[in-house]
């Protein structure tokens, strides 16, 4: 049992009674540890900001808003995993389109939610391999730009000795202005143009960068990348996302004040209403 890694899960039913008794059954499963329960998609959407929950068990059919609503209002890239809980069979296609993991009918029988568990374990496992294998790449690119850095640094100091202008560090100012250095395990050192990238995502420490072309991977907080880097074209449009305005298309308004930024590519990302308003402002002018 100490070997179990520990799922923290968010129950989301408009039926008290139904989370109740997915809560009793829950508790014969030790590596789940429930930490939240909803009875609303907006209930919901504040425990997933506040508590990043790695599993959601989700009724569909709920009043103002469904289950569907609540997926259309999360990252891709930070969605919990999803296991459906519902006393309707006719959604399980789409369901199944939107990538969750299970659909369980109510009342849930005990060998499919042990069955559900176990494929939610599993993907668990394999998230944690690739955060081990990013702290690895990160670890070998931090020495890598160490040694980079040392060898910069004894270049500038020789440079300055036979040319007293400097040119050579303006020349690397301007470079980090119009650049961000990307070290991603399978390059020592790229150079993106700012203009190239559409939006950035945090998980942690570390970063996901997103071009058109790929996403790179690269280890920094989202406040120092902000406050440090990012030139003002770059506006912060979630706790853990900035994105470049030159690709919003267009902003489409959801509930308590928040909305979907339309990027040019077809990518959706919300908007948090912390910063709603000041992405309406600096679109609008």
């Amino acid at each position: 049992m100490n070997n179990l890694s520990i799922i923290n899960t968010l129950i989301v039913d408009d039926e008290p009674a139904a989370i109740e008794g997915l809560r009793l059954r829950l508790a014969a499963f030790p590596q789940i540890r429930v930490i939240a329960e909803a009875h609303s998609v907006a209930e919901a959407v504040r425990s997933i900001d506040a508590q990043m929950p790695e599993l959601i068990f989700l009724d569909i059919e709920m009043p103002e808003q469904t289950g569907f609503d609540l997926i259309r209002q999360l990252q891709p890239e930070q969605c919990p995993a999803i296991v459906f809980v519902t006393a309707f069979h006719q959604h399980a296609v789409k369901a199944f389109e939107v990538r969750a993991l299970d659909y369980l009918l109510k009342p849930v029988k005990a060998d499919r939610l042990a069955e559900a568990i176990a494929r939610v374990s599993e993907l668990n496992a394999v998230r944690a391999d690739k955060a081990q294998l990013l702290s690895a790449v990160a670890d070998i690119t931090q020495t890598e730009s160490a040694s980079l850095e040392q060898n910069t640094v004894q270049s500038s100091l020789q440079h300055n000795e036979t040319d007293a202008d400097t040119g050579a560090n303006q020349s690397q100012y301007c470079i980090e202005r119009q650049k961000l250095v990307i070290q991603d395990g399978r390059n020592p050192i790229q150079l993106i143009p700012y203009q190239d990238i559409i939006w950035i995502d945090a998980a942690g420490d570390y970063m996901c960068v997103h071009t058109q072309a790929e996403t790179h991977v690269m280890r920094a907080r989202l406040k120092s990348l902000i406050d440090e880097r990012l030139p003002d074209v770059f506006v912060r449009i979630h706790k853990s996302t900035v994105v470049n305005l030159s690709y919003i298309e267009s902003l489409q308004p959801l509930s308590n004040s928040e909305y979907k930024a339309i990027l040019l590519n077809g990518k959706v990302l919300k908007v948090s209403r912390t910063y709603a308003r000041a992405l309406r402002q600096r679109l609008l002018g």
